[in-house]
């Protein structure tokens, strides 16, 4: 078996992976990512190659991972599954009486003494309600950055692209790192391309989930999580090139029929707030994907259309002035998502209860089964799974990311073959 991709490409449809995601929710795509290192290859007989991986919120780390670990081979998948199923709670946010007695001062930002925010070197995090310092040690320490540039050199990938929401402008920034230094798109004010050479502070800067995890500065601006705007960072993997995306998401699907009649008449009979900012992070965080596929593939309609009435020649022609404005023309986009089988939110709510009944729950998970209130009966806590960074969570959500990418072992071949 391989060890890695082969660093030429041959000739074949560009391949992308888009990623996106909220906090502890990312542990369901390391699941899936595992898939696609560690069992995949196997049906394949060769290493599944990703040309260009884009990322925005915790996709934008995994979209970094993938990057950096693109000489690996299969056992990149254990090493990313490892990180996340190696999560305590008591670690990540430090002592939670701590962490509460500090609430306040972090709520009224009296962390930044006036002399730092208007100093010249502005501070390099600005407020959050939570202190991310060990996430951040995490990020750090489990990405080979460096091997990003050299993997892009190698010919192992064409791109990788972070998507962070600009605070002062309200914009989407995409950082893209290649091989070619040159500006990769111009032609769209909404989503401003700058080329960058990635490091800890882009993929953080993209995580930074508003309000809870301070903002990430770069240079002269600050910056939060990329989700914000476009959480499915597809548009950026288009115009860069690619033929067929392979998407993760991060929810289950929007609720229809009888199940959204529930869950409305859930929302307005309860009375925790925790719980409405929860549905309100997953309308601003997680409800972009289904729109973003929608216009894709009624674009692909348009194209296949146009083809098949008009010929190749009209096809062309309709492209020239395509191209002259947006810089790639238009063409058929072959499509997969991988997405939860379980609602996350719901799992997140099982597993506190879980934590609830054992003999001594540590203070951080009593503190957040009284803010939460759930009650007697598991519940959805959509805030608590962005927040539950517990290996009791995350083993849960990497497992069910490789089950769900099993089920689809069939599509996933068939979108790594040529």
């Amino acid at each position: 078996m391989p060890r890695g991709h082969a660093p030429d490409r041959k000739p074949g449809p560009r391949r992308a992976l888009v990623l996106s995601g909220g906090g502890a929710r990312g542990a369901y795509e390391a699941g899936v990512l595992r898939f696609l290192f560690e069992a995949l290859p196997h049906r394949l007989g060769f290493a599944p190659r990703i040309d260009i991986v884009s990322g925005a919120s915790v996709g934008a780390i995994h979209a970094c991972f993938v990057a950096a670990t693109a000489h690996l081979g299969e056992e990149r998948g254990a090493q990313l599954g490892s990180v996340w199923e190696g999560m305590a709670l008591q670690e990540i946010f430090g002592s939670a009486v701590g962490e509460m007695l500090r609430l306040p001062r972090r709520m009224f930002g009296l962390l930044r003494s006036p002399a730092a925010l208007s100093s010249d070197t502005p501070p390099d995090r600005l407020y959050g309600l939570l202190n991310s310092e060990h996430l951040e040690r995490i990020v750090m320490g489990s990405i080979p950055w460096r091997e990003i540039g050299r993997n892009l050199k190698a010919g192992r990938l064409e791109a990788a692209c972070v998507a962070a929401t600009e605070i002062a402008t309200g914009r989407s920034v995409v950082f893209v790192e290649r091989r070619e230094r040159d500006q990769p798109w111009a032609h769209d004010p909404s989503m401003i391309a700058r080329t960058a050479r990635l490091t800890p502070l882009h993929a953080l800067a993209s995580a930074a989930i508003p309000i809870l995890f301070p903002a990430v500065r770069i240079d002269q601006s600050y910056f939060a999580d990329g989700g914000l705007r476009v959480n499915t960072p597809l548009s950026p993997v288009l115009r860069l090139g690619a033929e067929r995306v392979l998407v993760i998401a991060v929810r289950k699907g929007a609720a229809t029929g009888l199940e959204g009649d529930q869950i409305a008449a859930r929302i307005a009979s309860y009375r925790n707030p925790l719980f409405l900012f929860g549905k309100v992070l997953n309308a601003l965080l997680l409800d972009h994907i289904d729109n973003d596929l929608q216009h894709l593939r009624m674009l692909n309609d348009v194209v296949r259309r146009v083809r098949d009435v008009g010929g190749e020649s009209v096809l062309a022609r309709m492209n020239e002035g395509v191209v002259a404005e947006r810089g790639r023309p238009l063409r058929v986009v072959d499509n997969v998502v991988v997405r939860p089988s379980q609602d996350l939110g719901v799992m997140a709510g099982e597993t506190l209860h879980g934590i609830r009944g054992r003999a001594r729950p540590s203070v951080a998970a009593r503190l957040l089964l009284k803010a939460l209130n759930l009650g007697d009966a598991p519940f959805e806590a959509d805030l608590l799974s962005y927040l539950l960074f517990d290996a009791s969570y995350t083993r849960r959500l990497v497992a069910l990311g490789y089950e769900d990418a099993r089920r689809q072992e069939n599509e996933l071949a068939e979108f790594f073959s040529d």
